[in-house]
């Protein structure tokens, strides 16, 4: 047996036997003897004991929207807690959705479909994320996001009120907490780490702990009853549950659009959207279709994306190739051929072919270059090089070289820091250390190519719009798309609007094209 697959098969037995026996059913509580790990076992002593600090806290009470016994080492303050210390987290990395009639439209529904669940109490909160990936997530303690990714592309507020209720399910049912304390006995602890030391995380760490408490994966059973209370809250806020199945559908396209390569994050961990589709229609049918008035709101909620952002915004940064431009900071900068590039909220990061190599780039801390270097060179841990002022790109900046001990071993980078419109720019360039002297001239050709942006064509440019459109005649999808061209393809439109290029729609319909020029 491999050593390191035993020890874990040994963990997660000795976890389910502890998660098992903390909230044991009352008729084996009965039989049992009271002891929270059941019979000793010398093998099993000093996980045991170093369990037992964890498992003072544990609570086995009957959860409330479920009906089960949940076991979890985290109180209701403690869940409410954590959720208001990582929105912040989210916020900044993600950033909202700037639509204030938007933003109070998704709390007001929100908030009416939790007051329907079993736990009001919460201090509900739901937010859009400016993000184009079609995703939801929620927090523990009543926080809830959507992005503007997956509002494109549902068809109406019953379905909205669908993926809404799913998220709350996930709230009431404790998914979050419950992953976590099963976790916590698994790892004495969430690790949250990162791959160089904590005191340096700032060199390397783009990803908080609230984005990673956020993905936190759910099981396939947390999945299905999350489904299950969805279906409850819409039916509850008198909704028509018959719309949840077309969100399992417009899933289900984003991930075949996207060559399987592009998965939805709502997707990560579920059962395929199309068994998720058949369940749904199975559960609509045991529960039936709600009442006579049960709401769809298909045209009210289309003429309220009339004017969202689709896809990446370019004002935020686009990539040309391997140039990356900032039209509203003004600059540009030239990534490695080849390298992997990705525009984050808060920092532009690319990677080498080799995963050896990484650059980096976000705002600095400090009134200017040479505060923001002081501040960086001074990290413990750091051990710096020789540092010097320069100009880059006729820009004032400070640039410098590091070594910094890492888990995997040490590494050695490059920091400049340029002035430009009032703000301070940190540019890194790091490498394993053996790896360094390989890339050395590639990372500076990198660093050096920082430049202010003049290119008025990429000063001017704008993000792609979602744009309503009340037929004025009966006409295929097909025939709507060359009447009312979009900026993107008739397949993509048809995903858009939950139609195929053949689907006929009537006058009056409201269908949704999209606008503008993109970005090149």
């Amino acid at each position: 047996m491999n050593g390191a697959n035993g020890s874990e098969s040994t963990r997660r037995r000795i976890v389910r036997h502890a998660t098992r026996d903390a909230c044991p059913p009352a008729a084996r509580r009965r039989r049992r003897r009271p002891t929270l790990f059941g019979p000793f076992r010398p093998a099993r002593a000093l996980t045991v004991a170093a369990l037992a600090m964890a498992t003072t806290l544990v609570s086995c009470a009957v959860n409330p929207a479920t009906g089960k016994r949940q076991f979890t080492l985290f109180s209701e303050a403690q869940e409410i807690e954590m959720g208001r210390e990582y929105d912040p987290q989210i916020v900044a990395e993600m950033g909202l959705y700037p639509d204030d009639t938007l933003q109070e439209y998704i709390q007001e529904l929100g908030s009416r479909l939790a007051a329907q669940s079993e736990r009001p109490h919460l201090p509900w909160t739901f937010r859009i994320l400016d993000d184009p990936i079609v995703n939801a997530f929620a927090l523990p303690g009543g926080y809830i996001y959507v992005t503007r990714g997956i509002l494109a592309h549902l068809g109406s507020e019953a379905e909205l009120a669908g993926v809404l209720g799913h998220e709350i399910g996930h709230v009431t049912a404790r998914h979050s907490v419950g992953r976590m304390s099963t976790q916590q006995l698994a790892q004495l602890g969430l690790a949250l780490g990162t791959a160089l030391r904590p005191d340096l995380e700032g060199i390397a760490g783009v990803a908080s702990a609230g984005l990673q408490l956020a993905f936190l994966k759910y099981g396939r059973d947390d999945e299905r009853q999350a489904d299950e209370l969805g279906l409850r809250y819409m039916l509850r806020g008198n909704y028509d549950p018959r719309e949840m199945p077309q969100v399992f559908d417009m899933l289900d396209r984003v991930t075949r659009d996207a060559g399987g390569s592009g998965t939805p994050e709502w997707l990560s961990t579920h059962p395929n959207p199309g068994d998720r589709r058949e369940r749904m229609e199975r559960l609509v049918a045991q529960h039936g279709a709600g009442t006579a008035t049960a709401v769809v709101g298909r045209e009210s909620f289309l003429r309220r994306l009339d004017g969202l952002v689709y896809g990446t915004n370019p004002r935020e940064g686009f990539f040309r190739g391997s140039r990356f431009l900032h039209p509203d900071l003004e600059f540009q900068l030239d990534f490695p051929e080849g390298w992997q590039t990705a525009n984050l909220k808060n920092a532009v990061i690319a990677a080498s072919p080799e995963q050896d190599a990484m650059i980096q780039l976000t705002l600095a801390q400090g009134s200017d270059p040479e505060a923001a270097a002081r501040a960086f060179f001074g990290q413990q841990g750091l051990v710096a090089g020789t540092i010097g002022s320069t100009r880059i790109g006729g820009l004032p900046a400070v640039s410098g070289e590091f070594r910094a001990a890492a888990q995997g071993g040490a590494i050695r980078g490059l920091a400049t820091f340029v002035a430009h419109r009032n703000a301070v720019f940190q540019l890194l360039a790091f490498a394993a250390e053996p790896a360094f002297a390989d890339h050395d001239r590639t990372l500076r050709g990198s660093l050096a190519s920082f430049a202010r942006l003049t290119d008025p064509k990429a000063l001017a440019v704008q993000p792609l719009r979602i744009q309503t459109v009340t037929l004025d005649r009966a006409m295929t999808l097909a025939e709507f798309h060359q009447r009312y061209p979009s900026a993107i393809p008739l397949d993509k439109v048809a995903l858009l609007n939950h139609a195929e290029p053949g689907t006929r729609f009537e006058k009056g319909a409201v269908l949704k094209r999209v606008v503008g020029e993109p970005a090149i």
